[in-house]
Order: C-alpha cells, then structure tokens, then sequence
C-alpha cells in the first residue's frame, strides 16, 4: 500500500513537469517551480512514510495488546489498581496487560492444581484473600507471595513445602512472578467465587 502511495505521488509531479510548456524566458522560474514542487513531493514522501511507521509501531506495540478478557470483565482494571507490596501500606500499580500477562502465567504453571483458585492439593487452603492473608508469613501482598513462590513454605510457615514448585529466576523473572503475583491478588480480591473451598 505505501508503495502505492508513493508511485501515485511520484506520477503526480512527473505528470506536473511534463503539463506546462516552458518558453525561454521563464526558465529560471520553471527551474525554482520545479525545485519547489520537489521539495513538497519529498516532504509529502517523508510525512507518508513517517505517519506509516507511527501507525505501525503504535498498533504492534505492547502498550496495545489485547488485555484479557476475564481480566478486563471481572478483575475491574479499568485503570491501573494498586497492589500491596508489604504489609506496611505500600503498594504497586498493574493495569490490564500486567494481569493480563499474570493470568496467561498462571494458566501456563499453577492452574494445573490452583484452578480457580482452589487448592486441589490441599482443599482447605486455597488462593482466597482471607486464606492467603491467614498463612505464615501472610501471602497476600506481592513480597510474601513472590517469597513463597521462590521458596515455598507449609501453610504455617515451620517447614519447606512440596507440593508447590519452586520458581526460580531462571524460570521467572522478578517481573513475570510479580504480575503473576498481583493477578493471584487481584483476584482474590474481585473474581467471583476465586479460591471458594466448596466450589466442588
């Protein structure tokens, strides 16, 4: 299409030149007409191909994807939600790409026995933000999730567990486990019936 445009514009000033006649007299003025002509057909090429580019950087870039859609319809992330980061008051902001990107994480690595939010390991503790805020140390901020994710701990806290598997950065990034982090969150604090233990 771009190439179009360009062969259209690139006839438009030939067939300029070659329409007017050009007497002996007005040569000098033909000459800067020309000039002139070029020069807007250069900048016209230029303005073509730089509006091109925009519009394509702009609709691949990440800043456009697609946010999910259970993310977008029960998540409530019209705008970026603050997340706890500690149990201290600070927190940190994720929009809908961010949790769009942790749920395509949890479906990839956790969903298998946390589906919904549920423990299928462990029935009575399962991903709800009372539970979550109940175990040791609390899991229902960013820290003490990503801690529990690098190394998982029982729910009391006295001993390693098996039963979740360790993730190390090797695996995930700090970013990854975070956004993987705050969609848990978020959803145990807005998904309908996540992390219900009677759901079965």
């Amino acid at each position: 299409m771009l190439g179009r445009l360009l062969d259209f514009f690139e006839k438009l000033g030939i067939g300029n030149r070659k329409q007017g006649t050009v007497e002996n007299n007005s040569r000098k003025q033909y000459q800067k007409t020309s000039l002139g002509r070029g020069l807007f057909l250069s900048i016209r090429h230029l303005l073509v191909v730089l509006v091109f580019c925009l519009g394509t950087w702009t609709v691949s870039s990440p800043a456009h994807a697609a946010v999910n859609q259970y993310v977008r319809r029960y998540l409530d992330v019209a705008e970026p939600v603050p997340i706890a980061v500690d149990g201290k008051g600070q927190t940190k902001l994720f929009d809908g790409e961010d949790l769009s990107v942790g749920i395509k994480l949890f479906s990839q690595n956790c969903q298998m026995c946390h589906v919904g939010g549920t423990n299928l390991i462990d029935p009575t503790v399962s991903l709800s933000l009372e539970r979550l805020a109940q175990a040791t140390p609390p899991r229902d901020n960013l820290n003490g999730l990503v801690a529990f994710m690098r190394q998982p701990m029982t729910y009391d806290g006295t001993e390693d567990s098996f039963s979740c598997r360790e993730v190390p950065e090797s695996w995930l990034s700090q970013e990854q486990i975070e956004k993987l982090a705050a969609f848990v969150i978020r959803a145990a604090q807005k998904g309908p019936a996540w992390g219900t233990e009677d759901l079965f």
